[in-house]
C-alpha cells in the first residue's frame, strides 16, 4: 500500500478526532438528566457516522471526508460543553436555594427561642393611700408620706443569645470539569492545530502530554 498523502493523512487525523468527541459525547450523557442527555447522544452518533468513512473515501476524496469529520467532531464538542455548563448553572441555583433556606430556617429557630427565654412581665404593686382619722384634741398637723412604688427587676437581654450564633455555613460551589478532559480527547494532529491557532511555538515535537499542558 503506498504511503498516504498529505491530504489523507488530515482526513484520517479527522476521523480519529470525530470518534474521540463522539465517545466523550456519549460518556457525559450518562451524567445528565434525561432530556439534555438524548439530544447529546444524538449529536455523538452523528460524530460517530462521520469517523466511520471507508479507506476508499479517503484515498477518493480526502478533502470532502475531512470537512464532514472535522465539522462533526466540533459539534459534539461544543454540545458537550453546552450540556455540562447547564448542568453546572442548575447545580449551583439549587445550592444557593438550600443554602437560603437554611438560613432563614436557623433565623426563624432563633427567634423562638428567645420568645420562649424571656420572662413573664412583673406586675407592679400601686401604692395604698391610708385615711387619716381627725384628732380628737388640736394636735400638729400629720406629715404627709409618699407612696413608694415597687419597681421589678430589669428584663434580661435575651436577643444577645441569638445574635452570638454561628451563621450557617455556606456549601461549597461545585467544582468545574477540568478541561485537560476535552484536550485527551484530542489527536497529536488536532492539538497541534489548536496550539498553533493560538500563536503557540516551540510545539513541533512535543509528545500529546506536553501539548495537552501547553494548552490547558
Amino acid at each position: 500500500m503506498s504511503k498516504p498523502s498529505k491530504v489523507q493523512r488530515k482526513a484520517l487525523d479527522a476521523l480519529e478526532d470525530a470518534a474521540a468527541a463522539a465517545q466523550f459525547a456519549k460518556k457525559t450523557a450518562k451524567k445528565l438528566p434525561a432530556k439534555p442527555a438524548k439530544k447529546l447522544r444524538e449529536v455523538a452518533r452523528d460524530a460517530k457516522d462521520a469517523s466511520d468513512a471507508s479507506k476508499k473515501a479517503v484515498r477518493n476524496h480526502p478533502k470532502k471526508v475531512a470537512k464532514r469529520a472535522e465539522k462533526a467532531a466540533d459539534r459534539a464538542l461544543i454540545a458537550t460543553q453546552d450540556a455540562l455548563a447547564k448542568v453546572e448553572a442548575k447545580a449551583a441555583a439549587k445550592a444557593r436555594a438550600q443554602q437560603k433556606a437554611a438560613a432563614k430556617k436557623a433565623e426563624a429557630g432563633s427567634a423562638k427561642k428567645a420568645k420562649a427565654a424571656a420572662p413573664a412581665p412583673v406586675q407592679v404593686a400601686q401604692p395604698v393611700e391610708l385615711p387619716v382619722a381627725e384628732p380628737v384634741f388640736p394636735v400638729e398637723p400629720a406629715v404627709a408620706v409618699e407612696p413608694v412604688a415597687v419597681v421589678g427587676p430589669a428584663k434580661p437581654a435575651a436577643r444577645k443569645a441569638a445574635a452570638r450564633k454561628p451563621a450557617a455555613r455556606k456549601p461549597a460551589a461545585p467544582k468545574a470539569p477540568a478541561a485537560t478532559e476535552e484536550l485527551a480527547t484530542l489527536t497529536v494532529a488536532a492539538l497541534r492545530e489548536r496550539a498553533r491557532a493560538e500563536g503557540r511555538t516551540g510545539y513541533s515535537r512535543f509528545t500529546k502530554a506536553q501539548l495537552i499542558d501547553l494548552l490547558s
